[in-house]
Formats: C-alpha cells, sequence, structure tokens
C-alpha cells in the first residue's frame, strides 16, 4: 500500500489550464480501484492519495501519466506502507 503526496511545484498556476484532465486521471483510478481515498493537503499545498493493489512500478507509471505531474504542476512523493495491524474494517489492506 502507498500514500502518495502530491505537492505543489513550480509550475502551480499552470493548474487551472490542466484541471479537467487531472480530475479525470483521479477518476480513472478511483474507477479502477486503485485509488482508496483522494484529498486536499491543508493549507492548500496539493493533494494526497491513499493507493492499494499495485506494485510500486505500475504506480510510478500511473502517476507520471497525472497531467499535473507531467507538467510540473505537483511533485510527487511515493511511501510505501507495510501495514501490520488494522481495524477489521481495513482488513483488505492486509492482503
Amino acid at each position: 500500500m502507498f500514500t502518495v503526496f502530491l505537492r505543489f511545484a513550480d509550475g502551480r498556476a499552470k493548474a487551472p489550464q490542466f484541471m479537467d484532465a487531472h480530475k479525470a486521471w483521479i477518476k480513472k483510478g478511483l474507477d479502477d480501484g486503485v485509488f482508496l481515498m483522494v484529498g486536499s493537503l491543508q493549507p492548500n499545498l496539493g493533494g494526497a492519495i491513499l493507493v492499494h493493489g499495485v506494485s510500486r512500478d505500475q504506480l510510478e507509471t500511473r502517476i507520471n501519466e497525472d497531467p499535473f505531474v507531467a507538467e510540473g504542476i505537483v511533485a510527487a512523493e511515493i511511501m510505501e506502507i507495510s501495514p501490520a495491524r488494522t481495524d477489521p474494517r481495513l482488513e483488505f489492506l492486509m492482503a
């Protein structure tokens, strides 16, 4: 499982131009069942994504397809998590 931080970078001013494509990329990740949660980093620092069910290589490929990453609007940081214990509602993360 992974947490991805998408922190605003030098190209931040271009965000409105690529917002629709970025939202479509997020929707695809959710529809594919790869993204479990997507949200904003506060205060207005960028975004974060909780990811499950893919390899790091697959995730890196997916992240590089984000228009915000490709256009230098955000810089991506991928943190891998090895779950050790969960609340029963999240047991699927242990697989």
